[in-house]
């Protein structure tokens, strides 16, 4: 019994002090999410992908292990989310739009984590998709890999300074449809480092490429803070300048220690030939 013992205690300790490497990502199928700006000159965005060490004490050697891009992470994430609606399937990355520096991430002895650079490049990537990029963990030299934390679904998300694709926001809109009060909370679209996408007017919104082709507007910001409304795709739209009060700006106000993103608009559009004039104010708190 007393031998028994030793050897059960000897095995716990070897498990305990045991520096399995893992990739670091969330416990939502492995996903890890990386909030990338949009840019004016198409500059890369500097990027890392992570491992960490488990057991007691750091390794006493240096760690590495292999990386290659694997398809079945995210068959799994699309089949266990959305079943057979492919329309609704997350996405690849396209290989123009990153480059992984080295395929290999080295943990150094007496260090918990180690990382490689990947350089991103979201210009052109659309906010209606989900994108990834799939990654295994191997084994080059030696080490022991958790098995469940040897892939990761590796999630670009585009930003710029009026919309994310990383948050849930709404700008709240007041003004006027047709010379009627209105009022209610729209989401901007991210598009490119100076415009977003939005439903005009008081349209609702519907996560429907269709609808959004023939409802949406695209607001270009220009470098003195003018608005330029364009049609996003199928909707006819018509800007409407020389009103003082929504005079087709956009603005950051402050107000009480709080700042605010501001767009004033003034437009008319047409959907199934019939027409609405919009004059109305966008307003976001921003929190960061």
């Amino acid at each position: 019994m007393v031998l028994s013992s030793c050897n059960d205690n000897e095995l716990f300790e070897k498990e305990m002090y045991k520096n399995v490497v893992a990739l670091i990502s969330s416990d939502y199928y492995n996903t890890f999410e990386e909030i990338v700006p949009l840019s004016s000159t198409s500059q890369e965005t500097i990027a890392y992908i992570a491992a960490s060490s488990g057991g007691t004490h750091a390794p006493g050697k240096d760690l590495v292990i292999g990386l290659e891009e694997d398809q079945s992470p995210l068959d799994l994430y699309n089949r266990s989310l959305f079943d057979i609606d492919e329309k609704l399937y997350a996405k690849f990355l396209p290989k123009d739009k990153y480059e992984i520096v080295d395929y290999k991430i080295q943990i150094k002895a007496g260090e918990r984590t180690g990382r490689t650079m990947i350089k991103l490049r979201p210009e052109g990537l659309s906010p209606d998709s989900t994108y990834f990029i799939g990654l295994k963990a191997t084994d080059i030299s030696g080490v022991e890999i958790n098995q469940k934390k040897n892939t990761i679904l590796y999630q670009v998300l585009i930003k710029n300074d009026y919309a994310t694709q990383g948050e849930n926001v709404f700008y709240a809109m007041t003004g006027l449809a047709n010379a009627m009060v209105t009022a209610g909370n729209k989401k901007l679209f991210p598009l490119t480092h100076n415009s977003v996408r939005m439903i005009a007017g008081t349209e609702a919104f519907q996560s429907n490429v269709d609808h959004i082709n023939k409802t949406s507007i695209i607001l270009e910001v220009g470098a003195d803070n003018h608005v330029i409304i364009k049609p996003y795709k199928d909707i006819d739209v018509i800007q409407l300048d020389g009103d003082s009060k929504y005079p087709n700006i956009f603005k950051v106000e402050e107000s009480f220690g709080r700042r605010y993103n501001v767009f004033l608009l003034s437009y008319q559009y047409t959907i199934k030939g019939v027409k609405r004039i919009m004059q109305e104010e966008l307003r976001l708190e921003i929190t960061s």
